[in-house]
């Protein structure tokens, strides 16, 4: 069983989400297929189907995130330190061919959210990052062709 890295942000807004499919949206749908049924004949019943359709999503949802929150790993990036990039490190980088500054937070796969400065621990920039310090340069096969990017700062926070 594989464990699945996340910070403890990552697995709070992922127990909120089971949550809320559970205490809101499953008795939601099962209270519209209930209504649907008393429409008669559920061979033409769009919203009867709909709704199946909405139930079966959510149960493979709530399926999927009871899975990751039983396999998380959660890493409280609060009590870390050092000078390397590890998972849950904000890193500041320096485009070598642009000279712009970007920052990134490494988090896990399903806390990632670029426009938000948060990358993926599976994503190519991270996954170079990892383990190199500050001064160090990587380089990175990105869709764009390979990219050079100096690491400016390692920081670490809540």
């Amino acid at each position: 069983m594989n464990k699945i890295p996340m910070t403890v942000a990552g697995h709070k807004a992922l127990d909120e989400e089971l949550k809320r499919l559970k205490t809101v949206e499953r008795p939601a749908v099962i209270a519209a297929i209930a209504e649907a049924r008393e429409h008669g004949d559920l061979s033409e019943n769009a919203e009867y189907h709909a709704a199946k359709e909405r139930q079966g999503y959510i149960e493979g949802r709530v399926t999927e995130l009871e899975d990751k929150l039983a396999r998380a790993q959660v890493i409280d990036t609060s009590k870390m330190s050092g000078d390397q990039v590890k998972f849950g490190a904000t890193v500041t980088v320096l485009d070598e061919d642009t000279e712009e500054e970007s920052t990134y937070q490494i988090v896990g796969d399903d806390e990632s959210d670029v426009k938000s400065g948060k990358i993926s621990i599976s994503s190519p920039i991270a996954r170079a990052m990892i383990n190199k310090e500050v001064g160090d340069v990587v380089e990175v096969n990105a869709p764009g062709g390979l990219k050079s990017y100096e690491i400016m700062s390692v920081e670490w926070g809540a």
